[in-house]
């Protein structure tokens, strides 16, 4: 039985926004938490919205999901990861910008006063899944079974079953300084041939497709991305959305691309660098709502 949320394992279409939520300071933390989430039960489908709940919430209505932590802060040679966690997070899935705007303006009215409206961010897709590099993006996603087996977790018992992990992160790119790069010093930071997209084996150490080559590590460290550009302005660059089983998979990706374990740091850092950072735990589904037995609700 397929009881996740369906839009994690769906290809992204073409617009989405994301929205995060912080819990409103009260006198019952913890009522006013299982308050804001019931409202949400109406309004999700699992598949044009698609919910995360942050370690806080989480503390807050005084529930424990084993493997849920907060996102790492990280620095590396001259850069920083941070870790700015939220309460909540929705992801809204259409091809209709306009229709994403009115449904995140109702998420956030049903949400009020419990919740309070953080970052929102819209993101999209660029030719055939491209970042705004020009690189095609999520080239090793495990696909069918192997993105059901990387993205969601399995025989861990009712309220755990169908449920996800999500890690997501908001990356400005200096396309201007990326693309005083040659082609080949591009190629080299990708670790891929903009051309055919194919790897190049002889690409350095620090190239992103080798720091993230996810079959390389033991255990294996698949994940599964639903990652979009994003442009407001003059500033742009990439959310990143991966989904796990659990998060220790992308989190042996993050310290190996910051450099944690050998001192080399990934290439990509030389033009852009994440301005957000936080884990989400997405519950699974009960016919066409969500489940939130393990929150007590």
């Amino acid at each position: 039985m397929n009881n996740n949320q369906a839009g994690i394992l769906q290809a992204p279409l073409g617009h989405s926004r994301y929205l995060s939520f912080h819990l409103e300071a009260g006198d019952n933390m913890q009522e006013q938490a299982k308050s804001g989430l019931l409202k949400l039960l109406d309004i999700t489908d699992g598949d044009r919205v698609v919910v995360g709940i942050g370690q806080s919430l989480l503390q807050a209505i005084d529930v424990s999901i084993s493997g849920m932590r907060v996102f790492p802060a990280m620095t590396g040679a001259g850069f920083e990861v941070p870790s700015t966690p939220a309460a909540l997070w929705c992801w809204l899935r259409g091809e209709d910008r306009g229709e994403l705007y009115h449904l995140g303006r109702e998420i956030e009215q049903r949400l009020f006063p419990e919740f309070n409206l953080g970052q929102v961010l819209d993101g999209f897709i660029y030719g055939p899944s491209l970042d705004l590099t020009g690189y095609e993006d999520g080239t090793e996603n495990p696909k069918d079974d192997d993105a059901v087996s990387a993205a969601i977790i399995s025989n861990q018992g009712k309220g755990m079953d169908g449920s996800s992990f999500v890690a997501v992160q908001q990356w400005v790119h200096d396309l201007t300084l990326f693309e005083d790069h040659s082609q080949q010093e591009q190629d080299h930071i990708i670790g891929r041939q903009k051309s055919d997209n194919k790897e190049i084996d002889d690409a350095p150490a620090s190239a992103h497709v080798k720091r993230t080559a996810q079959e390389s590590f033991e255990p294996e460290a698949f994940i599964l991305r639903r990652s979009m550009p994003w442009a407001e302005g003059t500033e742009a660059g990439l959310i990143f959305v991966a989904f796990g089983k659990s998060l220790d998979a992308y989190e042996v990706l993050l310290k190996h691309m910051v450099g944690v374990d050998d001192g080399i740091v990934d290439a990509l850092f030389r033009f852009t660098r994440p301005v957000t950072g936080a884990y989400y735990w997405c519950p699974p589904m009960r016919g066409k709502k969500l489940d939130l037995s393990m929150l007590n609700l």
